[in-house]
């Protein structure tokens, strides 16, 4: 199998449905790069399941290119997107346009925004046209959970529907070459995946989506209480649990070294 790339991404609409996912160290990105997953994400909710804090928003732009570097290294076949953390692209278009260069020089193939403002709309422009491969996102939007009063399902009234067809229109219009579309109805999903030429990846929009995200944690069953769209394909917490509890008991009776 070859390395993907956009190109392959963009041609897989209709043709295969992909189970994409996040990684944010060498160790995990190499195992899901191994089994097959098509495009891993560095993404910014490494503050949640890494970092310990309660949004992504304290993610720090060093945070990102360090992990982004760890992921590549380690990776030969899927595509790194690298996830421009709250305030890396908010703070003027050149700022914007150096953390993007940043991401692709530590590794990455792509990297990933969320919304589609004017102010957001002229970035994914900027960027493709200097050859900055980007995944859009609309829907609910992480780096926005101030805003929403918390993380809330986007997209359920006929106005807030309309925005997010909008929405996911203009980003593909500005050269987005897919899009993220997260916690919609999925109907809506479904409108908007017919309605685009560029994939759509869904996470919890149901399941027309031309392609999936899973939080690496959630997937693998490593975060116990999930969000209730998941499904974990694996029970690692307690497996880990035991494991360093057995170790703990060994070194104590003595059993370890042997």
């Amino acid at each position: 199998m070859k390395k993907w790339n956009v190109a392959a991404i963009r041609a897989s609409k209709g043709v295969e449905k992909l189970g994409c996912c996040t990684a944010y160290d060498a160790c995990f990105a190499r195992l899901a790069d191994e089994a097959g997953v098509p495009i891993i994400l560095v993404g910014d909710s490494m503050g949640m399941t890494v970092l310990g804090y309660e949004t992504t928003l304290p993610v720090m732009m060093e945070q990102t290119l360090s992990a982004v570097a760890a992921v590549s290294r380690s990776v030969k076949e899927a595509l790194v997107v690298g996830d421009l953390p709250f305030g890396s692209y908010q703070c003027g278009e050149d700022d914007a346009m150096k953390n993007a260069v940043a991401c692709l020089k530590a590794g990455a193939d792509a990297v990933k925004l969320e919304g589609a403002s004017d102010r957001v709309i002229s970035l994914i422009k900027r960027m493709t046209e200097a050859g900055i491969p980007v995944l859009a996102h609309v829907g609910m939007m992480p780096q926005c959970v101030n805003a929403y009063g918390g993380f809330k399902r986007q997209g359920k009234t006929r106005e807030e529907a309309q925005a997010v067809i909008r929405d996911a229109r203009r980003v593909a219009e500005a050269g987005a070459f897919a899009v993220t579309l997260e916690c919609v109805p999925a109907e809506l999903a479904a409108h908007i995946t017919a309605d685009l030429k560029i994939p759509t990846i869904g996470i919890g929009a149901g399941g027309v989506c031309d392609a999936q995200w899973l939080v690496m944690h959630d997937l693998l069953g490593l975060n116990e209480n999930p969000p209730k769209f998941v499904k974990k394909y694996a029970e690692l917490a307690g497996i880990v649990r035991n494991a360093f509890r057995a170790y703990v008991a060994e070194v104590k009776s003595g059993a370890f070294p042997g």
